[in-house]
């Protein structure tokens, strides 16, 4: 039997969301509870791991506000954020499960250029107004944060790994 191109294309019904809710403000989406986040003076002696994971709640939260909440809503930006923010605590949790310490230091070199990545974003975001200075300071304090420490951990990893060759 031939093949034969069917067409699936449904034809508009005039139901769904163009008519939904005529003239009546969108519902707002329910949520769970938010868990609370890390208070600035546990953040000092804080693992990468809960900071990172702390952080990616934070811009998750971050990434809700400018998409749902904020009067001017921005979407490209915020994705961008959204995707590299989250990212560096993907990252530094892959790394607890490397096979080798090459693989922890790659998965943590990852996290640490996600990180960079993520603070372009955010001081983007500030500059074109997204972001008030409140904000910003906040979340470029724990990005800083999380830089130093990863940044730490890549050299201190990358030394341990020459050091073991050279034996």
């Amino acid at each position: 039997m031939p093949y034969e191109k069917k067409s699936y294309t449904k034809k508009w019904s005039g139901k769904g969301k163009g008519t939904l809710n005529q003239g009546r403000p969108e519902p707002k989406r329910k949520r769970g509870k938010l868990a609370p986040l890390m208070p600035e003076e546990a953040k000092a002696t804080a693992s990468i791991q809960e900071l990172s994971y702390d952080f990616a709640c934070r811009i998750t939260r971050l990434f809700q506000y400018l998409t749902e909440d904020a009067e001017d809503k921005e979407y490209v930006q915020s994705k961008q954020v959204y995707r590299s923010g989250t990212s560096i605590g993907a990252n530094v949790r892959e790394s607890q499960h490397a096979q080798s310490e090459a693989d922890f230091l790659s998965k943590m070199s990852i996290a640490y250029k996600e990180a960079d990545e993520t603070d372009f974003w955010l001081n983007l975001l500030h500059d074109n107004g997204y972001l008030d200075d409140k904000q910003f300071d906040s979340l470029n304090s724990d990005i800083a944060r999380i830089l130093k420490l990863l940044a730490s951990i890549v050299k201190t990893m990358k030394e341990k790994i020459a050091n073991s060759k050279e034996k």
